[in-house]
């Protein structure tokens, strides 16, 4: 008896970028094990591994032609969880749970922040490739967990700080739902000759970052976090105009493209991961 005929080639899915995505959400899930353990510094550095997958499972995607709507998806259900899930929780169990109910709501507006981010980043068609638009998830829980990381390693405990956490982690989740432009980085090519200043830049930032970890790492997220309100301030003092700081979802982010000067590129919105 024959096998009945297909009508065409089975779908699967690519290998190599999903694999990248899966060992991103085995560290999500260890972080927030490990926050549940109070092994904090653990928790911080497997957010910090699982930023390291979400920047390689895209690019590993686009280098090898793997790209697929798949891969989009379960990127982006892998970040609600490292990024959402996780560092809601490590601020949590450190600091917040000290506010009783409060503590817990705040945790879940980072959350909340962090999906509905995800949410919009996915179905907003731009073409300007050189910034973002909010702060995007990973840094956004880098600053979190660096936070928790570094006053932990510096002797604090989490009661002693309670009011600034809460404060942090409320404003990390406006930031990621804000229209406040950021560098995206994603315009450098790896592939392409850099100065060698900038290759002595990056040794003497690995050398500063094997020396205390957990401070350098801090002051690097928060530079980052930064940035973007500083950029906007200054832009409102030269005049450029500005878009506003929230918008509707409907809006499209195409408005801006003209005010910007330098490389433009159409995102593939067919990528593995349309990785922030």
């Amino acid at each position: 008896m024959s096998e009945p005929k297909t009508s065409g080639p089975r779908k699967g899915i690519y290998f190599l970028p999903s694999l990248f995505t899966t060992v991103g959400l085995f560290f999500g899930f260890f972080a927030i094990i490990q926050a549940t353990l109070g092994h904090y510094p653990q928790a911080a550095v497997a957010i910090l591994i699982a930023m390291i997958m979400d920047g390689l499972d895209g690019r590993v995607a686009r280098w090898t032609n793997t790209t697929s709507d798949f891969g989009k998806e379960y990127d982006s259900l892998v970040d609600v969880i490292a990024f959402g899930v996780a560092p809601g929780m490590l601020i949590y169990f450190w600091s917040l749970q000290h506010m009783g109910k409060a503590g817990w709501l705040i945790s879940f507006a980072f959350t909340a922040a962090t999906a509905l981010r995800l949410a919009r980043f996915n179905t907003i068609t731009t073409k300007e490739n050189r910034y973002f638009y909010g702060l995007a998830c990973p840094p956004a829980a880098a600053f979190v967990g660096f936070w928790v990381w570094n006053f932990y390693d510096a002797g604090f405990v989490g009661s002693e700080l309670v009011g600034f956490s809460a404060l942090i982690t409320f404003l990390m989740s406006m930031l990621m739902v804000s229209r406040i432009k950021y560098r995206s980085f994603k315009d450098l090519d790896p592939k392409n000759r850099i100065p060698f200043i900038v290759l002595l830049a990056i040794v003497g930032t690995i050398a500063l970052i094997s020396f205390d970890p957990p401070l350098v790492l801090f002051v690097m997220a928060l530079a980052y976090a930064l940035s973007g309100p500083i950029m906007f301030v200054i832009g409102r003092f030269k005049g450029v105009e500005q878009t506003n700081v929230f918008m509707e979802d409907d809006e499209t982010e195409d408005e801006d493209v003209e005010h910007e000067q330098g490389n433009v590129k159409v995102l593939d919105t067919k990528s593995n991961s349309r990785s922030e």
